[in-house]
């Protein structure tokens, strides 16, 4: 990172990481604080992270008016450079007052790899706020074992529970899911088995707990103690059973359809389709970004196999043409993801009369071994 020439100390800018497991609401949660920030006078730069290119999470925030730099190719821990570099270029365009970094939702041990080795490397430059991981209330009663219903290999809970480990808060996001008795449980089950950590609930819908939480990491740094240990092996076999797929796929109507419709009908569509192959879903995410229009995009969620594919941002009029965005991630082989794509696109525009979607970019795979670039256990 670029030192100043004045001899006068420069400003720390704040550093905020969300983290969280794959669907448990981070880039929403994101959007939401730094939309808080602005409203107080402060300059945001966020920071987007995902294995593989074309990111929904980065079109969704850049859409919102948010200067966002997108870092592809691996976890933040195996990219520290590209972070740092990042950085920078939000600096020479925009000059944020805080920062707000989004991990890789299969990604852990951030603490040793990254805000320690930041504070280490640049903390003349930075105020490292503390850690917040989110997550799914839904899920995690199912991962831990009060509530019934699909969840993942224990390989990849260990990923899951290593992720709350490290945390300094631990944010129970959409609580409006469940009910205040499941979501006392919930507290209870967490607190016994990560007793280090602050636990707090919000809701970005209802706005429930946000100003809590907000405020707690707005004025908050991290304290140092003891790093945990991370089985390498362990989390790479994780990593490994999760399928990654990214595409691109520009849409066109021979007049205007209904790219809300077309959405929900292409992810249920997917979602049926991962049901019959027993796939666990982690996450699927689209966005469509109409070929005009100024900013305006649809987005639609799926984070549990069982669950109904949610429009969390619709288009108001109908659209000729655009570009869709899809992110999906599973316990499944890639080839079975690519597989259940194409299937669910094609059914999903054949019902759609005078629509033409056309696969542009496609890749799937499994995340390779992390191999962080640096790793600090203590600052001492």
């Amino acid at each position: 990172m670029k030192t100043s020439a004045s001899s006068t100390p420069p400003v720390k800018a704040m550093y905020i990481m969300i983290g969280g497991f794959l669907g448990a609401g981070k880039t929403t949660a994101v959007a939401a604080l730094a939309q808080r920030l602005s409203s107080y006078g402060k300059r945001v730069g966020l920071i987007t992270n995902d294995q593989g290119q074309e990111l929904v999470d980065t079109a969704m925030l850049r859409s919102k008016g948010f200067a966002t730099e997108e870092i592809p190719g691996g976890c933040f821990c195996c990219r520290f450079n590209s972070l740092v570099d990042a950085a920078d270029r939000l600096t020479e365009v925009t000059r944020p007052d805080v920062f707000i970094a989004e991990p890789v939702g299969s990604c852990t041990d951030l603490v040793a790899t990254v805000t320690y080795p930041l504070r280490r490397m640049y903390g003349d430059q930075f105020r490292i706020a503390p850690l917040s991981v989110l997550l799914d209330p839904v899920r995690a009663l199912r991962v831990f074992g009060l509530q019934e219903g699909g969840s993942f290999s224990q390989k990849v809970i260990y990923i899951y529970k290593k992720q709350l480990e490290e945390a300094d808060y631990i944010v129970i996001s959409k609580s409006e899911l469940v009910a205040a008795d499941q979501l006392e449980l919930l507290k209870e089950a967490i607190a016994r088995e990560f007793p280090n950590a602050h636990i707090l609930s919000a809701s970005v819908r209802t706005g429930e707990g946000l100003d809590e939480w907000f405020s707690r990491i707005e004025i908050g740094e991290q304290v140092e103690r003891a790093t945990m240990n991370v089985d390498y092996t362990i989390y790479a076999e994780g990593e490994a059973l999760l399928g990654w797929l990214n595409a691109t796929i520009a849409c066109s109507h021979r007049d205007d359809f209904d790219a809300n419709v077309f959405l929900r009908a292409f992810a249920s569509q997917i979602q049926a389709r991962l049901q019959e192959v027993g796939a666990e879903v982690a996450h699927l995410k689209m966005t469509f970004s109409p070929d005009t229009g100024l900013g305006d995009i649809a987005v639609v969620n799926l984070v549990r196999n069982d669950f109904v594919p949610e429009l969390a941002i619709r288009l108001e009029h109908p659209a000729g043409g655009g570009q869709l965005i899809v992110n999906l991630r599973a316990e499944s082989d890639p080839e079975t993801l690519a597989e259940v794509l194409k299937q669910g696109l094609l059914e999903a525009s054949q019902a759609m009369a005078g629509l033409e979607a056309t696969l542009e970019h496609l890749e799937f795979f499994k995340p390779g071994k992390p191999v962080p670039t640096h790793r600090v256990e203590a600052l001492g």
